[in-house]
């Protein structure tokens, strides 16, 4: 009792301080206060009831040699700003553009990247009542609203009702490669292709189905002219919460609140494969940079790593006390060494020249990492590093190493900087590998591992059927044997900040055409199969480092090449200056910000 007052009274005032830099094994990260971006008023925002604060980067080619620009919602409000990273500071009295939306609330947004000039660009915009708008910020343009139409009387501004979709939008992205087509979530679990270049008709769209699998249908719109939208997705049950393409384009990974990863083949509407949470929804996912892993996280508090080759969950991280929000793949410190492992030893500044030659060299990634399938026998040593941000505040880092990888592969040194809880075996399942294409990477992908458990690279619903009958694994864990309702009653402890959540309520679609058969899985069954491994049968990581950030729930996390960038609900959005990229005018201005914490 008297050891639980002093941490409350002493120790409890260190762990709730908010970091302003942190240190990793390539340096320190510094909270740069002067390129804080916000209302321009920088009152934090009430977030009560409001929409997640998002950001959108695009770079415009401007000759200035300063193209970087930045989109986020806070709010009604909409603001478009240079965006001057860890060079200047933020002039939040010019922004480019800015705008007020009455009865709706921006949700979601994003750049075309492929389109984007100085003098214009293309910005989708997703709503909470539902419409998808078409904006140009530089010109200060409004080109196209979709999901809501106005009466050709411009006198009577007559609205049509919202004939395609009524729910929010949870997430719009411009197709990869494509200069016109999108995609845009619902939290109706409807997930809707559209072109900017059709309109989106005055009558309610009728669909045809067009291929239909376990928990999922495809309906492609009946009409005589072009309109949107070009098809119309069903997936899962409840809200469709986010969505990410592969690095190719070609696949397209999708998080529901009914706790279900889906991979799909894009182009050919096919299923790839599942991955159930360990239990709640599922609320973001992302890929690694070479398509061949896909981290999620959600309301079971971890970050979940999966497999796009073998189909299944090859590793779960824990330290997070609330909700995942954000996850996200470091590009620039992902690194592939074909030597031997580096050895962390010597001086600050030979660990410093190490660092630099090997973020230098994780610009080819993507290139490097497709080497592993390739004839040559020798261990490639490769550490994926992604990110995550929760509910409770905290950004987390975490570091993928090839022990975990490559659980049988001989090595001399490993560099394993995450710390690995438990690292059981997993059971060998009944099977045969087959060689499947990795987005990005056109080699045959099959991993030297004897206890995989591999998939072919469609997976049917008979396959998926089967391992969901397979046999449960023996021994129970501390997390494997707690009850979902367990789990709800323990819904408002201190430590398990839910005060934090805006909630996910799964809004069901009234549209009565798909003739979908939604087969609710019972959660007991899918523990200890593929879909869901307990907790003791694959190895859980420990954050390579976690701290508390800012006051209320973050909800961006963006890995750039000399910063990353973060922003909480209350508005702010804070950039992170990587180890020796703190600008000039940074270091200037440290003597009167504050000193921060160095952990």
């Amino acid at each position: 009792m008297l050891i639980s007052k002093m941490a409350a009274e002493g120790g409890g005032k260190e762990m709730n301080e908010i970091k302003t830099q942190f240190t990793t094994r390539e340096g320190v990260y510094k909270l740069l206060t002067h390129s804080e971006y916000s209302r321009p008023n920088r009152v934090p925002f009430n977030s009560q009831g409001s929409n997640p604060v998002k950001v959108s980067f695009v770079n415009v080619n401007d000759q200035s040699g300063n193209g970087d620009r930045i989109c986020f919602n806070v709010g009604r409000e909409l603001y478009f700003y240079i965006y001057k990273g860890v060079r200047k500071a933020a002039d939040l009295s010019k922004p480019i553009d800015k705008r007020i939306y009455k009865g709706t609330q921006p949700t979601c947004h994003d750049f075309n990247h492929l389109t984007a000039t100085a003098e214009s660009v293309s910005l989708l915009v997703g709503f909470s009542a539902g419409q998808v708008q078409l904006i140009d910020p530089i010109k200060k343009e409004t080109s196209k609203l979709f999901n809501e139409e106005v009466s050709e009387n411009r006198k009577l501004e007559i609205k049509l009702p919202r004939l395609i979709d009524k729910s929010r939008v949870t997430c719009v992205k411009w197709v990869p490669g494509s200069e016109t087509l999108f995609l845009v979530a619902h939290s109706s679990g409807n997930l809707y292709l559209y072109n900017v270049e059709h309109a989106c008709g005055t009558a309610a769209p009728h669909y045809q189905s067009l291929k239909q699998g376990e928990n999922y249908a495809v309906h492609t719109c009946k009409s005589k002219a072009a309109r949107n939208p070009l098809l119309k997705w069903t997936v899962g049950e409840g809200a469709l919460n986010e969505f990410a393409f592969s690095p190719d384009g070609k696949f397209l990974a999708c998080v529901s609140q009914d706790g279900f990863l889906r991979v799909f083949n894009f182009d050919a509407v096919e299923l790839h494969g599942t991955m159930k949470s360990y239990f709640g929804g599922l609320l973001c996912v992302c890929w690694s940079p070479d398509g061949k892993y896909i981290v999620a996280g959600g309301e079971d508090d971890l970050v979940t790593v999966w497999s796009f080759v073998d189909c299944r969950v090859i590793a779960r991280g824990h330290g997070h006390k609330s909700w995942v929000s954000v996850v996200a793949f470091d590009h620039y410190t992902t690194s592939v060494d074909d030597a031997d492992p580096m050895e962390f030893s010597g001086s600050d500044e030979d660990f410093q020249d190490q660092i630099h030659f090997c973020r230098d060299r994780a610009n080819s990634a993507q290139s490097q990492l497709s080497k592993r399938n390739s004839t040559d026998s020798r261990p490639v040593q490769v550490t994926y590093r992604f990110g995550s941000v929760g509910q409770d505040t905290q950004l987390c880092f975490w570091d993928l190493t090839e022990d975990i990888l490559f659980p049988h592969l001989p090595l001399s040194r490993t560099r394993t900087h995450t710390n690995v809880m438990n690292a059981t075996s997993l059971p060998v399942a009944v099977g045969v590998a087959v060689g499947a294409n990795t987005p990005g990477n056109s080699l045959p992908a099959s991993l030297p591992r004897s206890n995989s458990l591999p998939h072919s690279a469609a997976t049917t619903a008979n396959s998926i059927g089967s391992a969901m009958d397979s046999a449960i694994a023996t021994g129970v864990s501390k997390f494997a044997t707690l009850a979902l309702h367990d789990r709800k009653e323990r819904h408002h402890e201190k430590d398990h900040k839910r005060n934090h959540s805006v909630g996910h309520t799964s809004s069901k679609s009234s549209d009565k055409l798909n003739m979908l058969t939604k087969t609710k899985m019972d959660p007991a069954k899918t523990l200890g199969t593929l879909l869901c491994p307990r907790m003791e049968d694959i190895p859980l990581l420990e954050p390579l480092i976690c701290k508390k950030i800012a006051h209320e729930r973050l909800t961006v996390l963006i890995f750039l090449e000399d910063c990353i960038v973060t922003a909480c609900q209350e508005g702010f959005i804070c950039t992170w200056a990587r180890p020796g990229k703190v600008g000039l005018l940074s270091s200037q201005n440290q003597a009167s910000s504050p000193s921060g914490t160095v952990v």
